[in-house]
């Protein structure tokens, strides 16, 4: 995959001006005392990922680098959702490779978008090379679940509306999986001076294992939010992103991610998936406030209910 785009803060801005009208502006709405949380579930396809999906397919439609075999992308679900979604809007065909144990809600989504879906495996890295030897065989457009200055760039442009909305914000808290959402927004936050939490479950810690070992490294998936943050190794714009100052690592147990996401249902009747009950866990569980006006994006929605309103469960 071509990576002659690089991602800083004009990147940003220009992704910012290029999807301007075509994603829904984040609602940022008072949570407790100092704490605020960013709806960014609300948005298109239901996460963030549309933004960078939107970037990514845009800026090569302007381009004139859009085939006619359209485009193709590996995704645990919300990616390929938000892929789907933005090749709809620009009338071209997308294949999205899945692994097999994909959440059905999301699968019938992308059915639902119009894009020819693939379950392959039961990994991320078994739907992704899959996924770039059907782009070599089609020639298809790959795309990138998170690793890609334009998909990341995107992505960034949610720091921008939440700072447009607080403008006291010194700390924002976000889930980390594959790192393209951490990536874009800890790019945008540095050019602000506002600090960067980045929330990842014990086991599912691809970023926290980089900043450890001091490189991208592969680690093992099990966690509760893996179907979303299940990346084994994170991108090379996130791991030197986590590496400024004004970046923190943090990492959360199965067991208050899941008490997160039950709460922000009991409390605001918001329903979210583990993946971003993941930020809301590091807010929770730390030992004292992470600033004095932070905003932690609750970032996807993709996800089953029924275990929050059974009694049962």
């Amino acid at each position: 995959m071509e990576r002659s785009q690089h991602l800083d803060h004009a990147a940003v801005r220009a992704a910012a001006a290029r999807i301007e009208g075509e994603v829904r502006p984040v609602t940022v709405a008072p949570a407790a005392d100092g704490l605020w949380y960013a709806l960014e579930y609300l948005q298109h396809t239901g996460s963030f990922k549309a933004r960078g999906a939107r970037n990514f397919l845009a800026a090569h439609h302007d381009a004139g680098t859009l085939p006619a075999a359209g485009v193709t992308i590996a995704s645990g679900g919300n990616a390929g959702l938000a892929c789907a979604w933005a090749a709809r809007a620009l009338s071209v065909p997308a294949t999205v490779f899945l692994p097999a144990n994909a959440p059905r809600v999301k699968v019938e989504r992308l059915r639902g978008y119009g894009a020819d879906v693939r379950l392959v495996g039961d990994r991320y890295a078994e739907a992704l090379a899959a996924c770039q030897e059907f782009a070599a065989a089609s020639g298809a457009l790959s795309s990138h679940a998170y690793d890609h200055p334009l998909i990341a760039a995107g992505a960034g442009t949610l720091l921008e509306e939440i700072r447009d909305a607080l403008p006291g914000l010194d700390t924002v808290v976000v889930a980390v999986g594959g790192g393209g959402l951490f990536a874009g927004v800890a790019t945008a936050a540095r050019e602000h001076g506002v600090r960067v939490v980045a929330a990842e479950p014990e086991n599912c810690r691809a970023l926290n294992a980089a900043l450890q070992a001091g490189r991208p490294v592969d680690v093992a998936v099990d966690s509760v939010a893996a179907d979303s943050l299940g990346a084994t190794r994170v991108s090379a714009d996130a791991m030197a992103a986590a590496q400024e100052e004004n970046v923190t690592s943090v990492l959360v147990s199965d067991e208050a991610i899941t008490a997160a996401r039950r709460a922000v249902w009991e409390d605001y009747r918001i329903v979210v998936e583990a993946g971003a009950a993941t930020a809301l866990a590091a807010v929770r569980e730390a030992p004292q406030p992470l600033g004095k006006t932070v905003a932690v994006v609750l970032c996807g929605a993709n996800t089953d209910p029924r275990d929050l309103t059974d009694p049962a469960a």
